[in-house]
């Protein structure tokens, strides 16, 4: 099954609402992941340009899709990133694939 990582920032009112009513919002999405077939395998809160970072598996990225949309359309973040992850075998194999695709860049 594919690797995502995904990555969310909170709006104010979310952050206000977490500080008043601390919670592990990881526990709170992981009904929502596994309901679209996937598993969390790590989380982390974080500082920065983002609040909260996941690494799931999900089935596609349809599934990855849907759960982005459903995070959104709750209001309580103002930004998610969804990135999609290969193995390293899996980026080698596309390494080799590309050596042979014949790609030019442009001349000047």
């Amino acid at each position: 099954m594919p690797y995502y990582l995904l990555q969310a920032a909170y709006t104010a009112e979310a952050w206000a609402s977490l500080v008043k009513n601390p919670q592990n919002r990881l526990e709170a999405v992981r009904p929502v992941i596994e309901k679209l077939g996937g598993k969390i395998e790590a989380g982390w809160l974080a500082f920065g340009e983002y609040d909260i970072v996941a690494i799931c598996q999900l089935p596609d990225n349809t599934s990855a899709a849907a759960f982005s949309m459903a995070a959104a359309a709750g209001g309580a973040v103002k930004a998610i990133k969804t990135t999609p992850l290969m193995t390293m075998e899996e980026g080698l194999a596309a390494m080799k694939k590309a050596a042979g695709a014949g790609y030019r860049p442009p001349s000047s």
